[in-house]
């Protein structure tokens, strides 16, 4: 984003910041044709896979009675998922699908996190695709736990025929399957992309307006002042969206999961 404001600050980038911002070049030094698909995004969600990955068998490589911080730090967050999402939301059975929830939880804050962290500034949950693969994951897994646990007949009639008069079956039949077939992935996807995205236009707006106010006219110097501070307040907005998205995403995922267990939904 910074980088950015000093572009524009020379006099050398466009303002208003454009959709064509969230397509960034390859980061490889070798030719674009073979590495286009090699962004600053994609290195992000492998730092976000390696950072986890590491951190959490650090902090388990030896657990004590007595824990250390980082293990206590673990420990609260997986019992957090567990206790606040996968048992509210499925009971006793959701204790199995924990560790599926926790790693969710915690991928999708730390990319969304990038948001407001310097120098990456960007969350790769503004692209839409990183939030369509998430989404089709846990579709996947809540129509496989419900084709595993009642049957594939059973499973897809209770998800199609709801307990309701025959007569207007033909009516709820199409709206269910929309309903759990359709709208649930895409609405996973979309909420999650549509606040990353917006978040980081308004930031990017208001940075760069400050730096546009201030090379356009000394006489706007003062309100270019302004736009910075907004920034710094909607960056701590942006960091409540950050961690809501993430309990968000979680929440609905195993409501899904419940729903797919349930005897009829």
């Amino acid at each position: 984003m910074f980088g950015q404001a000093n572009v524009l600050a020379a006099g050398q980038a466009a303002f208003p910041p454009t959709v064509e911002d969230f397509y960034l070049p390859s980061i490889l030094p070798w030719g674009a044709h073979d590495s286009y698909w090699f962004t600053k995004i994609t290195a992000m969600v492998w730092i976000a896979v390696g950072v986890l990955i590491i951190f959490f068998l650090a902090t388990y490589r030896k657990p004590q009675l007595v824990p250390t911080k980082k293990q206590w730090l673990a420990e609260s967050i997986y019992g957090f998922v567990r206790n606040n999402i996968a048992v509210d939301m499925i009971g006793h059975a959701g204790v199995r699908f924990a560790p599926y929830f926790t790693t969710l939880f915690c991928f999708v804050l730390l990319t969304n996190a990038f948001a407001i962290i310097p120098f990456f500034q960007i969350s790769p949950n503004s692209h839409i695709a990183f939030p369509a693969i998430l989404a089709i994951i846990s579709y996947v897994l809540f129509n496989y736990i419900g084709i595993r646990h009642h049957g594939f007949v059973k499973y897809f009639k209770n998800s199609l025929i709801p307990p309701a008069p025959w007569y207007i079956l033909p009516l709820l039949i199409p709206i269910e399957l929309f309903s759990t077939f359709i709208v649930r992935p895409f609405s996973l996807a979309v909420r999650l992309f549509a606040n990353m995205f917006a978040g980081h236009m308004l930031l990017l707006v208001f940075t760069l307006g400050g730096f546009a106010m201030l090379s356009a006219n000394a006489w706007l110097a003062p309100v270019s002042v302004l736009s910075w501070v907004m920034t710094i307040a909607l960056t701590f907005l942006e960091f409540l969206v950050i961690c809501l998205q993430a309990y968000v995403f979680t929440v609905l995922t195993a409501s899904y999961v419940q729903g797919a267990l349930a005897d009829e939904h």
